[in-house]
């Protein structure tokens, strides 16, 4: 690093360098911020918000988790809810029976979310280095220190404590610590176009199968609708030219009709990978959203994954920066999320390669799933919530009560407010069936609230909506312990 300017950014020992503003990066400065912990977040791109998004769902999880940070109301606005969701022709899945505040999923571009996350981050005094490109980094006991070029291509490295890479795919964090990224691409040659449509469809989300070709609309709320199509008899390399003929033609194949698209303001030909990388964590260095997985765009899981690995990584890094927790907390990212990354990536893969079966027994697979979906109550369940992520629970340790690890539901509070509301901040919460009242000073950390209902678990709920510990009958001394082991 000789040659370069050393960049202050406040106390090494407690900064975090968050790489990449998606809303994966963006979510996890929000809460390190909110919580205290100074948050510098790198990004090449220069400031602004682009409208050439690649997501545009957002699914129970998610909405829950943006819920606990203030945000989910406003989204809602913005956005167009869908309560039913239909696969491979044949089957429609009920979102209204999901067990959730959000029993629905919600279309919206991804930019809507990156304006909202941003606006948190930015008042949570987040410090923004725009066109400034990671171009390596070193780490050691104590900390990391990256080496960076940023505006006019002035080097200069910086100092923090712990660094995270939300850099999407291609992410130079990654490769930096040597991870590699193993997987293959699953489908080529994917068109993508945001254009206008002289006939509006039928459906809020429009996607089909037919034969060859697989074709998706979404709208953006401002006229423009996105527009992704591909035809497996036409692979051809991602830099050749595409024109909307291309595009019209895709859609005619697989909706019987174009809606007389016209006017694209982008077009884009790619391929869709599934890849995930073995660790999420090397040192002092952490992988998060496309950074750590990428899968395919079927059921719209991408930007929902990501965000809920931010929801799980923040409150970890703050506490044990903060010293409320041991170090070893930080392992419980690896063995929480990488399972989830890896589930959803088998998931994705799988509508994409059922939707678009074409030999007798894939054709077979995909009847007899619809079959099962359709009248079999607990698989259609347990399918939902994987798509939607409220269905993931975490290990629990051994001996742990049953419900350690799990997902809690927006359940009602004795005062009338809700729990994703006490969530808010950061803090865990207490559950508690009769009053309580923490000795400790952890009031800044921790929210006391009892059941609404007769029920007599003590649940001590995590920042992120999980239980990190519960009892059935705990009296003030057990529930003392179990916050000073959590909470600290």
């Amino acid at each position: 690093m000789n040659g370069t300017n050393i960049i202050r950014i406040g106390n090494p020992d407690r900064t975090v360098i968050v790489v990449g503003s998606g809303p994966t990066g963006l979510l996890l400065a929000g809460d390190l911020a909110a919580a205290g912990v100074p948050v510098t977040l790198l990004e090449k791109r220069p400031r602004k918000i682009s409208n050439l998004s690649r997501a545009f769902v957002l699914h129970a999880r998610a909405l829950e988790q943006l819920d606990a940070r203030a945000l989910a109301d406003e989204l809602e606005i913005v956005g167009q809810p869908l309560d039913r969701l239909s696969l491979f022709g044949r089957l429609t899945v009920d979102l209204t029976t999901l067990p959730s505040r959000f029993n629905h999923l919600l279309v919206l571009p991804q930019y809507e979310v990156e304006k909202a996350l941003l606006r948190r981050a930015t008042e949570a005094g987040v410090d923004f280095r725009h066109e400034t490109e990671m171009t390596g980094l070193a780490q050691d006991a104590a900390g990391v220190t990256v080496e960076v070029r940023g505006p006019g291509g002035v080097a200069g490295s910086l100092r923090a404590a712990y660094v995270v890479g939300a850099d999407g795919m291609r992410s130079a964090v990654r490769d930096a610590v040597g991870l590699p990224f193993p997987g293959h691409s699953v489908i080529r040659s994917v068109v993508l176009a945001d254009v206008l449509l002289d006939e509006k469809p039928e459906t809020l989300l429009t996607v089909a199968t037919v034969g060859d070709a697989f074709a998706f609309i979404a709208p953006f709320g401002d006229g423009y609708y996105r527009v992704i199509g591909w035809n497996r008899a036409h692979d051809v390399a991602d830099d050749e030219p595409l024109d909307l003929d291309e595009v019209r033609e895709i859609t005619r194949l697989a909706l019987g009709r174009d809606f007389g698209m016209r006017d694209a303001r982008w077009m884009s030909r790619f391929h869709s990978d599934e890849r995930q990388a073995p660790a999420y964590r090397v040192g002092r260095v952490f992988l998060a959203g496309d950074a750590a997985h990428v899968h395919t765009p079927a059921g719209g899981q991408g930007m929902n994954t990501g965000l809920q690995d931010a929801a799980n990584l923040g409150w970890k890094l703050a506490a044990v920066i903060d010293g409320h927790a041991a170090p070893g907390l930080l392992d419980t990212y690896q063995t929480e999320r990488h399972p989830v990354g890896r589930s959803v990536l088998r998931s994705s893969g799988g509508i994409v390669r059922l939707a678009m079966a074409k030999r007798p027994w894939t054709l077979a697979l995909r009847a007899v799933l619809t079959t099962v979906l359709d009248h079999v109550a607990p698989a259609r369940r347990k399918a939902l919530g994987q798509l939607t992520g409220i269905g993931y629970s975490y290990p629990a340790p051994r001996g742990a009560h049953r419900l350690v690890g799990t997902r809690v539901p927006d359940v009602t509070l004795a005062d009338g407010g809700r729990l994703y509301e006490a969530l808010r901040g950061g803090r865990f919460v207490l559950i508690t069936p009769e009053p309580y009242e923490d000795q400790g000073t952890r009031k800044d950390r921790l929210a006391v609230e009892r059941w609404a209902s007769d029920r007599r678990t003590a649940l001590l709920v995590r920042p992120d909506g999980y239980v990190a510990w519960a009892a059935d009958a705990a009296d003030a001394k057990e529930i003392g312990v179990a916050l000073a082991e959590h909470v600290g």
